[in-house]
């Protein structure tokens, strides 16, 4: 077949399908040259899905008459006039706003009138221009467009499309993102005639919190952190929602460069890697971010849709949003108002755990506030000492530890007398032990804690799992982690690949304390371990770490530590129907209240949950 040019109805056609494989593509391409024009309020109307009609209005400045043919052609726009704009541009359309290619798959109808204007100007066509002639129009200042029977002219891409509830959910995704872009804008969008979102303009701040909350429902909110992070030149702020309040699905991301909704890899790596060692690796987070720095740094002209960029010193860019992430969240700690469990009728326990970190609930975009600050800090870990840690008759040196740092905490933990017939706990104390005082265990699983805001209940196993990852990663950060000799090695029989795989590895894990010996071509020694393990299920331990040896798991360095520190700390922490002591208890709440992201074990589950006064009055009908 000999080369020839391509008519340009075709090639706009083509040139449609790397931009709007489908009606919320449309939307947002309009949307986004009606944010560039200076609208202020934008309104979107659809019907069935937007395979019959979608139209978008706004109140920006306007087409002029002359300009109205121009915009409807291939590679024309007013963003930008040379590379040097291409580099630094600064607006969300500059690909030639892709009504041509619009136009080139529908029934479309632009209208528009400047503000000095005695009325608007319109241009139709189907498919092609009908007239290359505007006519005149009554028409608000602003700009109309109307795209009917999308994809009439090409079925085979129009079978693609989904049911009409399907399409209509990605364009109020598309609307959600969009205002979460631009406070300062008021939007409304509506299906078949219902009005769907209604969002007024944010005249200050103060005012962008609200609109997060409709955007993205009361319980993000409520679970979030607010951080705001300047380094570099760029800047860092926005919410994050604390682990627990994980997704089974992506579906609450929101991250903006320069305003710009994108979806990037360098900055979907950044954050995965902030929730590494508090997320199941099944659940994802929740967060609406936005990065702002100078245009030159990142160039948007890499994708046609203009949702992935490139940045000029990613590694800079990584650092920032992995730190500020991680910073926000290893500060977060219990608080007497975290962990609200919401109680239905009775003798029904709702599985809906609404988090709330401390002031995040009051916090300002922007505020100074030291209170309401995410600082880019590293919290001061507890320091303790390796006699500390030596082992007594409890078998259970951690807590050991916490209860020689706090006499008082102590001689109230060693109380005989049952905790709930005690006097309520002083003001004082209550602030300086959100978590509270135990009260007793349940099935040797639960322990039950009674704080001025009623019962607190901490899954053990969770929590001191957590206690213990977040001591050896502070051991291991000042070196390698010590070493205590067993009296009787461990001798673990296992094929002899395993026993190779071992032996291979003798250096790197005797940085983690445990130093192994091979003793037969089918066995291993283990000799020594941290003094935090001694009374670990030492076998289980060894055997985990040979599975996660042959699955790949210690390839790279920083996984290896994560991984095998995990595996260390699951299997030292208490197990199911340990029976503890008040002393015990007590010591591993306050361990929570100083450790890092301990309201989530090491696997992202919650460790523990608060039942309020108030919703135990309302289960028991107390008062009615």
């Amino acid at each position: 077949m000999p080369i020839r040019l391509l008519p340009d109805a075709l090639v706009n056609q083509i040139k449609a399908g790397e931009v709007i494989e489908r009606p919320a593509a449309v939307i947002k391409e309009l949307v986004e040259n009606s944010l560039d024009a200076g609208a202020r309020r934008i309104e979107v109307e659809v019907e069935q899905g937007g395979l019959t009609l979608l139209r978008v209005r706004d109140d920006g400045s306007g087409i002029a008459r002359d300009e109205l043919m121009l915009a409807l052609e291939r590679h024309a726009t007013s963003k930008i006039r040379d590379l040097d704009d291409l580099e630094s541009v600064g607006s969300l359309g500059f690909r030639g706003e892709a009504l041509a290619s619009v136009l080139s798959v529908s029934r479309l109808s632009l209208s528009a009138r400047q503000h000095d204007g005695d009325h608007g100007w319109k241009l139709e066509g189907d498919g092609v221009l009908q007239s290359r002639e505007p006519q005149p129009c009554a028409l608000q200042p602003g700009t109309c467009i109307e795209v009917r029977d999308l994809f009439y002219n090409t079925p085979a891409r129009r079978k693609f499309l989904k049911a009409e509830s399907t399409e209509f959910r990605h364009i109020d995704l598309v609307m959600r993102r969009l205002a979460l872009a631009r406070y300062d804008v008021a939007f409304s969008w509506q299906h078949n005639g219902r009005r769907v979102g209604e969002l007024r303009a944010a005249e200050s701040e103060a005012a962008f919190e609200p609109r997060v909350r409709e955007v993205c429902g009361k319980d993000f909110v409520d679970n979030a952190l607010f951080i705001d992070e300047s380094r570099m030149g760029m800047r860092l702020w926005g919410w994050v929602a604390l682990p627990t309040f994980s997704r089974p699905l992506p579906d609450l991301q929101y991250l903006y460069v320069n305003g710009r909704g994108v979806r990037d890899r360098l900055l979907g790596g950044a954050l995965r890697r902030a929730f590494a060692d508090v997320l199941h690796s099944t659940r994802y987070p929740a967060f609406v971010l936005y990065l702002e720095m100078d245009p030159r740094g990142v160039d948007v002209n890499v994708h046609p849709q203009k949702t992935e960029v490139r940045f000029r010193e990613s590694s800079r860019v990584h650092d920032l949003l992995f730190g500020g992430v991680h910073q926000a969240l290893r500060r977060a700690r219990p608080e007497a108002d975290q962990h609200q469990v919401s109680l239905g009728a009775p003798g029904n326990l709702s599985s809906n755990l609404p988090l709330q970190a401390a002031a995040v609930g009051s916090v300002r975009p922007f505020a100074a506030s030291e209170q309401t600050r995410i600082a880019y800090e590293p919290a001061r870990l507890p320091s303790w000492s390796v006699a500390e840690r030596s082992v007594e008759s409890t078998g259970w040196p951690l807590l050991k530890s916490s209860i020689a740092a706090d006499d008082a905490a102590s001689d109230t933990a060693a109380t005989p007398s049952p905790a709930w017939l005690s006097a309520p706990m002083a003001a004082q104390q209550a602030a300086s032990q959100p978590m509270g005082q135990a009260l007793a265990q349940l099935h040797g699983i639960f322990i039950l804690a009674q704080n001025e805001q009623g019962l607190i209940i901490v899954d053990a196993h969770a929590a001191h799992e957590r206690v213990l990852y977040e001591r050896l990663k502070a051991q291991l950060a000042e070196g390698a982690l010590p070493a205590q000799q067993l009296l009787v090695p461990v001798v673990v029989q296992m094929p002899e690949d395993q026993a190779d795989r071992v032996e291979e590895r003798r250096d790197g894990l005797s940085r983690f304390g445990l130093v192994v010996d091979r003793v037969s071509p089918t066995s291993v020694a283990l000799r020594a371990v941290p003094p935090l393990l001694v009374k670990g299920d030492l076998e289980a331990l060894l055997r985990d770490l040979v599975d996660d040896e042959a699955q790949g798991h210690v390839d790279e360095v920083l996984g290896a530590q994560e991984r095998i520190m995990a595996d260390m700390a699951c299997k030292a922490a208490i197990k199911a129907h340990r029976q503890l002591t008040l002393p015990e208890m007590n010591a591993l709440l306050r361990d929570m209240e100083r450790t890092e992201f301990a309201s989530q074990c090491n696997h992202g589950r919650p460790t523990w949950v608060q039942l309020s006064s108030q919703e135990l009055d309302r289960f028991f009908l107390r008062g009615r």
